[in-house]
Order: structure tokens, then sequence, then C-alpha cells
């Protein structure tokens, strides 16, 4: 499939298992923006114990980029990122 330039491969699975970790990012410029644009869309960003923000879900690590993570609807995680 394409995306703008860009070629997305997609998969079926028969027995999908959804992975505990990020399968896909997506880098940002800003992204309390992005996370409240995706939020007013119905993306429920997640709430780990560890994520600072805890109105938005956004992380901040000791280095200064930020992460915020959240689903698919087959429950794969995703995230967007800002780096410094």
């Amino acid at each position: 499939m394409k995306a703008g330039e860009s070629a997305i491969r997609i998969a079926k699975s028969k027995d999908f298992t959804p992975a505990p970790y990020t399968v896909m990012g997506w880098e940002v410029s800003d992204i309390d923006a992005v996370v409240r644009w995706l939020t007013q869309r119905g993306v429920a960003f997640e709430k780990y114990p560890f994520v600072q923000d805890r109105e938005l879900g956004i992380w901040t690590a000791p280095g200064g980029d930020k992460v915020a993570w959240f689903k698919d609807p087959d429950g794969n995680v995703l995230s967007v990122s800002q780096h410094q």
C-alpha cells in the first residue's frame, strides 16, 4: 500500500497475538499538539505507571525526548515521539 511517497507492507495473520512492545512509531515536532489532536479524535493514550504527564500520557526521558503510546484496534502498541 502507498502512503504518500512511502510504501507500507500489510500482512494478514491467521493466529495473531499483539506484541507487548512498540511495533510502529512516528516522530513528530510537537508531541503535545499531536497527542491533543489524536485524543480529540478518539485515540486513548496509555497511562503507564512511569509516565509523568498523567493528563496526556506523555513520558519524558532523562535526556528530554518525549514519547506517548497508544494501541490500534488489534492491540498493537504504537507511539508518537519528539526528540531533542
